[in-house]
């Protein structure tokens, strides 16, 4: 019986050291694939995929406090203006503030600093981590869509804020010329960063507490559970990498103002947690990744094209109209997603590997 034990433990142990093997392959060939598109891709190409790293860190932060806690939060977009700000004016040589702040100088003391990118991301991401404790100890006080609205009206009175302080964001006019140091390394690394950590996180015993509340709170407070603390940390964790994912974003695209974090933002976000799986970390990423592709596909539609002999005029936002009927039909026929609630592991992958065999008859039952 002993002996049969040990042998079962060291299947075990061969099996999870399997795993890691795969998971540090996997790594390592990404981080190849990565390394030759930096080298070689197009700027084009490049573009699309720190937009989808980033994309990801959005819909895996989202899904973290939507889907694994069960918080039906909409005020996303506003942790992003938050990192994007604040990292943006870390990073701004003194010089150039000072001709860009022109209708109000900038405050004491962004108008004297600037630092490196690294300090000012994660600067950007604290700073977004306290909004959103501040934010989340009145208002998960809340239940449904009382939170949901609340956390909506968060998003735009963050917006309209950075809209009307000129002596900290340049109000309307925004802030251009931002520093471009986003590139495959810090997006793609971060993403990694977001996705071992709240995958971590998701595998404790805290991220089974956090899937405890989702499912029932109140079965939860009479198991023990703090409810609220736990909302709390997973709401401000989220909001950490949400403010991480503006710096990097602003540091890409380098120019933002109040109009670029717009409700429609957490719309965006919100259709690739939904599309991969609202609960599923693997699932936002997959999302995210097709969500990212897909868009740069539908640019079609905003130009003239032709079908056989029909010409199309091209509408301008007509992308955004299309997946917003995707959504619609994948909430009415699909509502679990790609991924529903499961994550893509190895056990999975090597599960459906042997069913597609079997049925093909190259293994035996």
């Amino acid at each position: 019986m002993k002996y049969q034990k040990r042998c079962e433990s060291m299947e075990k142990s061969l099996s999870n050291s399997l795993k890691f093997i795969l998971t540090l392959a996997l790594i390592v060939v990404i981080g190849f694939l990565l390394f030759l598109a930096n080298k070689r891709a197009s700027e084009y190409v490049i573009l699309i995929l720190n937009l989808m790293a980033i994309n990801m860190i959005f819909a895996v932060s989202l899904t973290l406090i939507n889907g694994i806690t069960g918080i039906f939060s909409l005020g996303h977009a506003g942790f992003i203006a938050i990192g994007a700000y604040v990292s943006t004016l870390l990073t701004l040589p003194v010089a150039q503030k000072e001709m860009t702040f022109l209708i109000k100088p900038l405050i004491y003391p962004f108008n004297q600093i600037q630092m490196p990118f690294l300090p000012a991301t994660l600067i950007a991401g604290l700073v977004a981590a306290g909004f959103g404790y501040v934010v989340a100890a009145p208002s998960l006080r809340l239940i449904g869509d009382y939170l949901a609205i609340a956390t909506l009206g968060l998003g735009e009175t963050i917006r309209i804020i950075a809209n009307n302080a000129w002596s900290i964001t340049n109000g309307a006019l925004g802030l251009k010329a931002i520093p471009p140091y986003t590139n495959i390394y810090w997006s793609w690394g971060w993403a990694f960063v977001t996705v071992l950590v709240i995958a971590s996180l998701v595998k404790s015993s805290y991220g089974r507490a956090l899937k405890a509340i989702r499912e029932d709170p109140i079965a939860a407070k009479a198991m023990g559970i703090n409810v609220f603390s736990h909302q709390v940390v997973s709401f401000v964790l989220g909001s950490f990498f949400a403010g991480v994912g503006g710096a990097l974003w602003a540091h890409l695209i380098t120019t933002i103002d109040p109009k670029s974090f717009a409700f429609s933002k957490t719309f965006e976000i919100l259709i690739m947690a939904v599309l991969g799986g609202l609960g599923s970390i693997s699932g936002a990423i997959i999302g995210a990744s097709i969500y990212t592709v897909g868009l740069e596909f539908l640019r079609v539609l905003e130009s003239p094209f032709k079908i056989w002999f029909i010409n199309f005029p091209g509408i301008p936002g007509m992308r955004m109209v299309v997946l917003s009927i995707m959504l619609i039909v994948l909430m009415l026929f699909w509502q679990r997603g790609i991924m529903g609630r499961d994550e893509l592991t190895w056990d999975l992958i090597y599960k459906l590997f042997t069913k597609s065999a079997r049925r093909r008859g190259v293994v035996d039952e």
